[in-house]
């Protein structure tokens, strides 16, 4: 069931026109589009692309990718570079988008990218971050969290540049 943010009534389906069944609100007497959080993931490489840094938040042992919530009026682009200068102290150089997926169980839609960082002997984590390590591709594949939503999108976006099945270097 889902109801109206704005005077709480449960919402029904009703028929828009070139839309489908939409969310509406009888009291209100308007359509409300479902709504979502928006986030994003990074896979955060060095300068000279050869590690990915991967963290441990939350007093748990697992590697994940840097992630933060898009504020409101902010761009996921701008979102990324902030969150990732607060928690690592690390500068974006470059970033490329990978892929997006909606998280049902937290109402979050996670759009991830792939970035360069300018210089990695700074990093230098904030207190969100228990533990930051880099790895090479191989490494962080076999140390992502397994069955994650962060391990989905380094295996992708690894894939995507040839490198699941490519020997270290």
């Amino acid at each position: 069931m889902y109801y109206c943010a704005e005077c709480g009534t449960e919402l029904i389906e009703k028929e828009l026109e070139n839309e489908g069944l939409v969310p509406y609100c009888q009291h209100c007497q308007v359509y409300r589009f479902p709504q979502y959080n928006v986030a994003m993931s990074a896979i955060v490489y060095d300068e000279l692309e050869k590690n990915i840094l991967l963290i441990q938040q939350y007093g748990k042992p697992n590697n994940v990718l840097v992630a933060g919530y898009v504020g409101r009026g902010e761009s996921i682009e701008e979102a990324l570079v902030r969150e990732i200068k607060e928690e690592t102290n690390l500068d974006v150089a470059e970033l490329h988008f990978n892929a997006s997926h909606f998280y049902e169980k937290n109402n979050v839609l996670m759009v991830n990218f792939a970035c360069r960082i300018k210089d990695a002997s700074i990093l230098q984590c904030n207190h969100e971050i228990d533990q930051a390590s880099w790895f090479a591709p191989m490494q962080a594949k076999e140390a992502i969290y397994p069955n994650s939503l962060a391990q989905q999108f380094l295996n992708g976006w690894l894939d995507k540049q040839g490198l699941m099945t490519k020997a270290e270097d």
